[in-house]
């Protein structure tokens, strides 16, 4: 048992379900309301129109005739796939059926055959009128099919329902028999289906990201000790280290003997040859060795700056 929601939550309930909806004029407010209660709904209702032509079905269900006025559903749905909507609320389209079979729609179980007309079906069903002339012969194409799937899975949807809750108009008033030309038990079966697969399906996992191994710093030159290490005549491990980088780099005339920890004319010329290829924009090749100098020499000896 549910109330019905509103017309609005009804067609997007309908849109959300992959449908491709026709508004019909007033149709939101377009019932028959008067005559009776719209709810508790237990069921959708589908029907053939035993008609031909999108525009005059369409037209019928929503106007009805002398006998019966409309609307006669609440969608028609057309050979198209589209569902244009024609009315909302209490909808001449389900007539007098078996209390049996409504209970049997309430408790969502097998139908029993329909041997009464003693209920009034248009207060508890939605109903869809779908376009054939339900001669058996007439086709009816995938697309409307599928399209009758996602009306109904998407009304049963809405309240929780399953597939055991779509009736055919045959399968609720002796003497009818809408729709023809499929079964009710496989659209049933394929609103199930349409069901579990939506709402069972569990999410993509998200594939745990790669480590990513965190790059190396780039190699540093040691803290530059001064000026001083690298004058002519200095002798300490600074002026060493800077002569190792000078020869690795292959800088100025070669080491007859060396390196040493001594600051010598040939480091001097080393120094000036780096400096004319990196530093020459900076200023004068001028053998002093600052902050820069050092750190190009380091740089250029461990690889890490072409020459």
């Amino acid at each position: 048992m549910a109330t019905p929601p509103s017309a609005a939550a009804f067609l997007k309930a309908l849109q959300d379900e992959g449908l491709i909806v026709v508004q019909v004029g007033d149709w939101a407010t377009h019932n028959r309301n008067h005559k009776g209660p719209w709810g508790p709904v237990h069921g959708v209702m589908i029907h053939h129109t035993v008609t031909k032509g999108t525009a005059a079905t369409v037209a019928l269900c929503r106007t009805g005739h002398s006998d019966l006025p409309g609307p006669l559903c609440h969608g028609v749905i057309a050979k198209d796939g589209r569902v244009h909507l024609v009315g909302y609320g209490r909808t001449n389209h389900a007539g007098l059926g078996d209390d049996d079979v409504l209970q049997a729609v309430i408790d969502e179980q097998d139908l029993p055959p329909d041997n009464e007309a003693n209920t009034d079906g248009n207060r508890a069903f939605y109903g869809f009128e779908c376009e054939n002339l339900g001669d058996g012969e007439d086709p009816w194409p995938a697309v409307q099919l599928e399209a009758i799937e996602k009306a109904a899975a998407a009304v049963c949807r809405m309240h929780g329902w399953d597939g055991a809750s779509v009736v055919g108009h045959l399968e609720w008033q002796p003497g009818k028999v809408d729709p023809r030309g499929f079964t009710m038990a496989s659209m049933r079966a394929r609103v199930d289906e349409r069901l579990e697969r939506l709402d069972d399906t569990e999410p993509t996992p998200v594939p745990p990201k790669t480590p990513v191994t965190p790059a190396k710093p780039k190699p540093q030159a040691p803290a530059f000790p001064g000026r001083a290490a690298f004058r002519l005549g200095a002798r300490n491990k600074h002026a060493l280290q800077l002569q190792e980088w000078l020869q690795a780099g292959r800088w100025g005339p070669r080491y007859t003997v060396g390196p040493s920890m001594l600051m010598t004319a040939k480091d001097l010329e080393k120094v000036r040859a780096l400096q004319r290829h990196y530093l020459s924009k900076l200023g004068p090749a001028d053998g002093d060795v600052g902050p820069l100098t050092w750190k190009y020499a380091y740089e250029v000896a461990h690889g890490l700056r072409k020459k």
